[in-house]
C-alpha cells in the first residue's frame, strides 16, 4: 500500500511504525474470511482491510477521529486472526493499538460511552475494586434487562457477566517454595481480572508448579499488566501499568532470579511479551522491558517443558479445548495445552470455528454486547456439538464470557491438569458433581 506521510510526519515513532505497517498491506483480502465482524457483518469496514483504509487516511491528514471511524475501530476485537491468516506478515495488532491512541487524542466520546469508559478504567485494572464491583452487582443481576430496555447495554452486559456467587480470597503476594529439589525459579502474574474473578487459577498454577519442584513468586507490584487500557487507547495509564509491572519483575530477576514469567491470563500474555515494543522509545525502560518480553511465557508454554507427573486421579472426561485468540493467534500457541490435557487423560475435542472470537476481547464484551453475544451464541453452539463434560481455556474472559452462555462447566486448562495430577477438582466441576 503506498503512503503520503511527511518527513515532519515520519519523526514520530509512532507514525514510522504505522507507515511500515501500512507499507506491508497488498489489499488481497485474505484477512477478511477470519475477522469475527466481517463475518458477522458483511460490511467491507468492518474487516481489517476497511479499517486499515480508514486508519491509513485519518494518520496521513493528521485528522482527528470521526465517528465513522471511531465506530469501526471500536467493533475492531483485536483478536489478531488477521494476522494469523495476513501471507503479507501486516502487524495489524501495532497499527490498531496506535489508531486508538490517536481516537483517545482527538474525539470526544458521547457521554454515556465515557462514563462506561472511566468507570472500566477505574475499576477493572484494580483488584479489590473489581472485587467489590462483582460483589455489589450479585444482587443487581435482575436488574440487567431493565437497564438494557432503557438503552444502557454496556452495564447490562457487565451485570450479566457477573459470576453468580462471591469469589474466594485473594493470592497472596510473596514466594511460594518448591517441593523437594527445587528446577526452576518463576513469577506467576497473579492479575487484575484473575484476583477479582478466579483466584483459583493461580492458586492451582501454584500448586502445579510446587509440585514438580518449581517455586513460584507472586511479586508486589505486578498487578495489572496494562493491556485493557490499552486496548482502549489509554496510553498514558497503560504504560504506566507496563512499567510498574516491569519494575516489580526487575527486582525479582536482579534478586534470586528468574527463569520465566508465567502467564495464566493469555491476553496479558500478548501483551507483556510486545512490552518491549511497547516502551521501545523510553530510554530507562527500553532494555528492562526488552528483558522481561523475553522471559514471558504462557504457562503451557512452560509446562510443556517441564516432566508433568503422572495422572493421579481419573480424568475419563471429555474436554473441548477453546483456544483463547490470545493464545492462538497473538502468541501463537496451538498444540501445548491440548497435548497437555491429552497427557492427563482427558480426551479433547477440538472445536469447529475455533479461529473465531468467543466475544470477549477485554472489555468489548461490555462496550459491544451486541456483536459480543452474536459471537458467544455461535462459539457455545459449536463447542456443544462436540458433546464434551468439561471446557477449558486459557483466559478468564474467555472462561467468563462463555460460562455465561451455556451450563457445561468452563475452567482453566491449568485447574484440569492440576486436578489430574494431585490437586483438588476445580470448583465448576464441583458444582456440576454435587448437582
Amino acid at each position: 500500500m503506498q503512503t503520503q506521510f511527511t518527513l515532519a510526519q515520519l519523526a514520530d515513532p509512532g507514525i514510522a511504525e504505522a507507515d511500515k505497517i501500512l507499507r506491508a498491506c497488498v489489499h488481497c483480502g485474505f484477512c477478511t474470511a477470519t475477522c469475527p465482524t466481517y463475518v458477522l457483518l458483511g460490511d467491507e469496514l468492518a474487516s481489517p482491510r476497511g479499517r486499515i483504509y480508514l486508519i491509513k487516511e485519518m494518520l496521513e491528514h493528521g485528522r482527528p477521529a470521526t465517528e465513522e471511524v471511531v465506530t469501526h475501530i471500536d467493533r475492531c476485537l483485536s483478536c489478531l486472526a488477521c494476522m494469523t491468516t495476513c501471507p503479507s506478515g501486516v502487524h495489524y495488532m501495532h497499527l490498531v493499538d496506535h489508531a486508538r491512541g490517536h481516537i483517545d487524542a482527538t474525539y470526544r466520546r458521547p457521554l454515556l460511552d465515557r462514563l462506561m469508559r472511566e468507570f472500566l478504567a477505574r475499576v477493572m485494572p484494580y483488584p479489590l475494586r473489581l472485587r467489590l464491583a462483582m460483589l455489589a452487582a450479585l444482587p443487581a443481576r435482575p436488574l440487567a434487562p431493565i437497564l438494557a430496555a432503557i438503552g444502557l447495554r454496556p452495564l447490562a452486559a457487565a451485570l450479566r457477566l457477573a459470576p453468580r456467587r462471591a469469589p474466594g480470597p485473594s493470592v497472596v503476594v510473596g514466594v511460594y517454595p518448591a517441593q523437594g529439589r527445587r528446577r526452576g525459579r518463576v513469577a506467576v502474574l497473579a492479575g487484575c481480572a484473575n484476583q477479582a474473578l478466579a483466584p483459583s487459577i493461580t492458586e492451582a498454577t501454584i500448586r502445579l508448579l510446587n509440585r514438580h519442584g518449581v517455586e513460584a513468586v507472586v511479586a508486589r507490584g505486578a498487578d495489572c499488566c496494562g493491556s485493557l487500557e490499552h486496548h482502549m487507547g489509554r496510553e498514558n495509564g497503560a504504560f504506566a501499568r507496563a512499567r510498574a509491572t516491569v519494575d516489580a519483575w526487575t527486582r525479582e530477576i536482579e534478586g534470586d532470579g528468574l527463569d520465566a514469567i508465567l502467564m495464566t491470563i493469555s491476553g496479558c500474555g500478548t501483551t507483556v511479551k510486545d512490552y518491549g515494543f511497547m516502551l521501545r522509545t523510553d530510554p530507562a525502560y527500553a532494555v528492562k522491558a526488552a528483558k522481561v518480553s523475553g522471559l514471558a511465557c504462557d504457562v503451557s508454554e512452560y509446562l510443556a517443558k517441564l516432566e508433568i507427573a503422572s495422572a493421579t486421579k481419573p480424568a475419563n472426561l471429555t474436554v473441548a479445548y477453546h483456544s483463547a485468540c490470545s493464545l492462538q493467534h497473538g502468541q501463537r500457541i496451538h498444540r501445548e495445552p491440548k497435548d497437555l490435557l491429552t497427557a492427563c487423560g482427558f480426551r479433547v475435542k477440538e472445536v469447529p470455528e475455533a479461529h473465531l472470537c468467543c466475544g470477549s476481547a477485554g472489555t468489548y464484551n461490555i462496550l459491544q454486547p451486541g456483536i459480543a453475544g452474536r459471537l458467544r451464541e455461535r462459539k457455545v453452539r459449536n463447542i456443544e456439538t462436540t458433546a464434551p463434560d468439561v471446557i477449558a481455556a486459557g483466559n478468564i474472559g474467555c472462561i467468563t464470557q462463555i460460562a455465561a452462555g451455556t451450563t457445561i462447566p468452563v475452567v482453566h486448562t491449568v485447574e484440569l491438569i492440576d486436578w489430574a495430577t494431585g490437586g483438588p477438582m476445580p470448583e465448576a466441576l464441583e458444582r456440576r458433581a454435587g448437582s
